[in-house]
């Protein structure tokens, strides 16, 4: 099975660009995500933050997505699959590629999480973009409390 879970900040805004070799042109979104380490490299515990910084891959849909909310400094969780490739060079090295190709991904904190907002932990997928202002929940008329079927 090939997985990968990744939650990290983008490092800078996505690259998209679209394919020309279709009568619908695909968007292809290029980014890398800094993802820290649990444990610092060295013996000792002088508390410097690791990362290692991972290259994305996003297409069509997905990859429309970053181009139109992701930023650079989004907290984002992902999910896909690693890819690895190969090519030749202008200079005739071979080049050996890895990249992670998103299927999914999610905001990990809300718009307002470094801004000073209310700081919820709201999360959005690529399924469907959320309204501005939308902190992720859905809304419940008012005077809805007597017909909900659990109580306080």
């Amino acid at each position: 099975m090939n997985k990968v879970i990744l939650m990290g900040r983008l490092t800078k805004d996505p690259d998209v660009r679209y394919s020309q070799n279709s009568d619908s042109p695909m968007a292809v979104a290029r980014y890398t995500l800094a993802v820290d380490r649990r444990f610092n490299r060295g013996n000792g515990s002088n508390g410097d933050q690791t990362a290692d910084f991972i290259s994305c891959v996003a297409f069509g849909k997905t990859g429309e997505f970053a181009e139109k909310y992701l930023r650079k400094g989004t907290k984002v969780a992902i999910t896909g699959r690693i890819q690895t490739g190969s090519y030749t060079n202008k200079d005739g090295q071979k080049v050996y590629t890895t990249d992670v190709v998103v299927e999914d991904h999610e905001f990990a904190e809300s718009k307002n999480a470094n801004g000073g907002g209310n700081g919820g932990g709201g999360s959005y997928s690529n399924a469907g973009p959320a309204p501005d202002g939308d902190d992720g929940f859905m809304n419940i008329a008012e005077g809805i409390d007597d017909e909900m079927p659990f109580g306080s």
